[in-house]
């Protein structure tokens, strides 16, 4: 990546409790219904609306990311401001919502 662009890129960093799991939860819910629309002989393990969205992400300057050089990210630039989301974060959780001066978009893997 050219040091212009990495220098000017914010990357969304999260901690473990972004990662969509209830503190304390022990119960074992029900296996979820498969949707009508799936062929019989496909398993649904995840319903829908199952992967929490990150609707408050943070981040760091792209010098201060803890990621390797040549790991993968989808990138924004939205009104002059770079944005990366790491696509290993992204495999979890699918959708980063996020806003730049004031518009509010949706990061979606």
């Amino acid at each position: 990546m050219p040091s212009r662009i990495r220098d000017n890129l914010a990357i969304l960093v999260l901690g473990g409790a972004a990662l969509g799991l209830t503190a304390g939860s022990t119960q074992q819910e029900a296996p979820a219904k498969p949707h009508p629309d799936l062929p019989e002989e496909f398993i649904q393990v995840l319903p829908r609306g199952r992967i929490a969205a990150i609707d408050t992400p943070s981040f760091v300057a792209a010098g201060e990311a803890e990621i390797a050089d040549e790991a993968w990210v989808l990138g924004v630039l939205l009104d002059g401001q770079a944005r990366a989301y790491s696509l290993n974060l992204l495999n979890r959780h699918e959708v980063v919502n996020d806003q730049v001066n004031g518009k509010n978009f949706a990061a979606v893997w």
